[in-house]
């Protein structure tokens, strides 16, 4: 029995690490954005800002662990070599997202944190990536769905 709850705790972990990763994305681009044109330039920059400080610092948490719960659930289910093309797939997504991550974040991210006045076109080069991220998100969860074995 403990064996089964530590596999339901790590599932878990790796579900609210997607929940997280992909929702907050959504949030970001689809509620958050457009909601910001309410504000002037200076409000703006800084509410934008400090959300995806705040956003990005609960990332480089979340995705190790989505990563890294993935990985421990393949090697319980029989490991890397037995694993489903669709399981494959929704890890190849989870590396690409990942690495998306790691580029926006040290990319135009770093430039808007640095820069006096950030122009829109900053933001809008991260509001395309999140929306790319959120994209192949949405894949990697149908992928999960097409390889679960409904009876």
């Amino acid at each position: 029995m403990p064996h089964s709850i530590l596999w339901s705790l790590v599932l878990t972990l790796h579900l609210v690490s997607i929940i997280l990763w992909i929702g907050g994305g959504a949030y970001a681009v689809i509620i958050l954005r457009p909601s910001l044109r309410l504000l002037d330039a200076t409000q703006r920059n800084s509410v934008h800002l400090q959300t995806l400080a705040r956003f990005f610092k609960v990332l480089t948490h979340v995705i190790p662990t989505a990563l890294i719960t993935g990985w421990l659930l393949i090697i319980h289910e029989g490991g890397f070599a037995n694993a489903p093309w669709t399981t494959n797939l929704m890890q190849l997504l989870g590396i690409i997202m990942a690495v998306l991550f790691v580029m926006m974040y040290t990319g135009p991210y770093q430039k808007a944190r640095r820069s006096i006045r950030p122009q829109p076109s900053v933001f809008d080069s991260i509001r395309s990536r999140v929306l790319l991220i959120v994209g192949l998100g949405v894949l990697a969860v149908l992928s999960a769905c097409l390889g679960h074995p409904f009876a």
